[in-house]
């Protein structure tokens, strides 16, 4: 998965069920915090504004290292 794919399958979830996109989206940070990182994570986060909208949280950088 690409930032690109992730960008878009958020927008798509949110799109497709609005505030009920929280566990789709949930599953796109997952896998993106796999595959690309947690500071990517974190950034889709934040770009998106997801901790607020559907109370997806950035992982602290001090549980970055764990």
């Amino acid at each position: 998965m690409t930032i690109d794919d992730a960008r878009r399958r958020i927008q798509s979830a949110m799109d497709q069920y609005g505030q009920r996109a929280g566990v789709a989206i949930e599953l796109v940070v997952n896998e993106v915090r796999s595959n690309l990182g947690h500071e990517t994570a974190n950034d889709l986060i934040d770009e998106f504004d997801l901790e607020l909208l559907f109370n997806i949280p950035p992982i602290e950088s001090h549980w970055q290292n764990f």
